[in-house]
């Protein structure tokens, strides 16, 4: 395949799993957050001193959420397209930069498109790219730059170009997530860089180095020291409550993310063989190259690994390096798909074969999972299947054929089909008979034009869905003086608020899809209306 059909071939697959059925799962916390405070940029104008729920909200940079503001502006905030839209672009940025540094680093297109599909269809590459959240807009930007860096590096020459790129790509990275993906994708870059392939000719790049150090400052560090000097006190107070969550907050042991390449997915087994340093060895071509991607890899878990906070989705930056390592073991396996080995060739067919039988238990197996969950959805249910079968078929038929390149795009396929077509059923796990949601408050009559507060912190999720903010009051003696107003609180009325106020139970809002007998269900995601009357 020449270079234009490597790139499209990516564009499709991009397009398959990142931009299809983008309405179909509902906004998480983190989304919630997000979509709010872009929201609140639209409604009361707050580009700079970035709200939510109209409060301070300066834990992160306001870059993806101007982004996501701009496409809201265009497509509707009540559109999970557009909303979204922001994140499946930069996904598809860092796929496509992954392609073309990858390109550079291994000197070889199928290998490089071998890297751009593993990463496109990793499970965590995928749940980031199709949420409106911070971090795949930190780490897309972030391998732009470390992309031109390691042109800037590779030159016996002072290209500027590549230094100027590499200044104002990190300041954007720092401007999405701060200094996150500096630490978790950049640092373990230069380590691995400087280890296996040293910094050459570096007397001649000192200038151009600061004048890029200068940029990345312009342009990531501008806006917070605009809010420092402007609404310092709040900035202060935010700064301390995010360290001491770092340090105070969802604490892990040091060993964690040792299961990190299960986080890939589709590529669980692959990615675990290819970090077998001592067997990988002596089935590559380029040692210095693998020992590069290797060691990216393993340092960014280090690193990530000294942070005493520690979640699954803190892994994502190592997925892009685990990418690039995993492609050489299925280089390996396409290239010598006659002269492999016994186990190479028992390994190739576990790591396919396990994919061929999913696929072909789908059909029996989805059935009686979901039952008659399916009314309504066997359309998209029987598609599935069909895709799926098909795929399990020749998954096997090409495996007896020891034809591993073909057994690759099958997993693609399958992917791509599970997301276009196997997304919406999804929905037949939304079972919650209590559902009601928080955004038709404003329906009843009683309640059309009254005032909202709350004593309790209200989610996000719900401030998202009822599609305005609500006044937070600390006290009960700041609750307003005026005749009749709406109180959203998680239990209770208290008897305190019964000896100042008549109250009325207007209606209780759940807006959890699954019921309250399963593991998913969150209290948070439900709150009580009253309507309150001075006595």
């Amino acid at each position: 395949m020449n270079h234009k059909q490597n790139i499209f071939i990516i564009l499709l697959v991009c397009l398959a799993i990142f931009f299809s059925n983008l309405d179909v799962i509902y906004v998480n916390i983190m989304e919630a957050r997000n979509f709010i405070t872009a929201r609140e940029m639209l409604h009361y104008g707050n580009w700079f001193h970035t709200t939510m729920n109209l409060e301070p909200r300066y834990e992160k940079p306001p870059l993806p959420t101007w982004l996501t503001a701009f496409s809201a502006s265009i497509f509707g905030l009540k559109s999970l397209f557009g909303l979204r839209l922001p994140a499946v672009l930069s996904v598809t940025f860092l796929i496509l930069t992954s392609y073309f540094f990858s390109i550079k680093i291994f000197q070889n297109k199928k290998q490089a498109l071998i890297n751009a599909l593993v990463l496109a269809t990793s499970f965590y590459i995928i749940f980031s790219g199709r949420n409106g959240q911070w971090d795949i807009f930190a780490h897309a930007f972030m391998l732009f730059g470390i992309y031109h860096l390691f042109l800037a590096l590779e030159s016996n020459f002072a290209i500027w170009k590549h230094w100027i790129i590499t200044g104002v790509f990190l300041g954007l990275s720092f401007m999405s997530k701060g200094p996150v993906s500096h630490f978790a994708l950049l640092l373990p870059f230069l380590i691995a860089y400087g280890i296996v392939f040293k910094f050459k000719n570096f007397k001649l790049k000192w200038t151009p180095l600061f004048v890029s150090i200068f940029l990345f400052i312009v342009v990531g560090l501008t806006w917070g020291i605009y809010i420092y000097l402007t609404d310092g006190s709040s900035a202060e107070a935010i700064a301390d409550k995010e360290t001491a969550a770092w340090s105070n907050r969802n604490i892990r042991p040091f060993y964690y993310y040792w299961s990190f390449f299960t986080q890939s997915g589709l590529w669980t087994f692959f990615a675990f063989i290819g970090l077998l340093y001592p067997y990988m060895k002596k089935r590559v071509t380029d040692i210095k190259t693998y020992q590069f991607t290797f060691l990216w890899t393993i340092i960014t878990v280090i690193l990530l690994s000294v942070i005493p906070e520690k979640k699954s989705r803190y892994l994502l930056p190592v997925l892009i390096p685990l990418a690039l390592n995993t492609s050489f073991y299925i280089k390996y396996l396409i290239q010598k798909r006659n002269k492999l080995s016994k186990t190479d060739k028992y390994i190739a067919y576990f790591g396919f074969g396990l994919i061929a039988i999913i696929c072909l238990a789908f059909p029996v197996g989805g059935y009686l999972f979901l039952g008659e969950k399916l009314d309504g959805f066997y359309t998209s249910f029987i598609a599935t299947s069909i895709a799926l079968f098909t795929i399990g078929i020749l998954l096997l038929v090409y495996l007896k054929r020891n034809d591993f390149e073909k057994a690759f795009y099958l997993n693609i396929a399958m992917m791509c089909f599970i997301m276009v077509l196997g997304l919406p059923l999804a929905k037949t796990l939304y079972d919650n008979p209590d559902f009601n949601n928080i955004s038709k408050l404003r329906q009843n009559n009683t309640t059309k034009n009254i005032s909202l507060y709350s004593i309790d912190k209200i989610s996000p999720e719900l401030i998202w869905e009822l599609g305005e903010p609500v006044k937070r009051v600390k006290r009960l003696n700041d609750l307003p003086q005026q005749n009749t107003f709406g109180l959203l609180i998680n239990d209770s009325i208290s008897n305190s608020l019964k000896q100042k106020y008549n109250n009325k139970l207007i209606e209780q809002f759940d807006i959890n899809y699954i019921n309250k007998n399963k593991k998913g269900y969150k209290t948070r995601l439900t709150t009580k209306l009253y309507l309150l009357e001075n006595k």
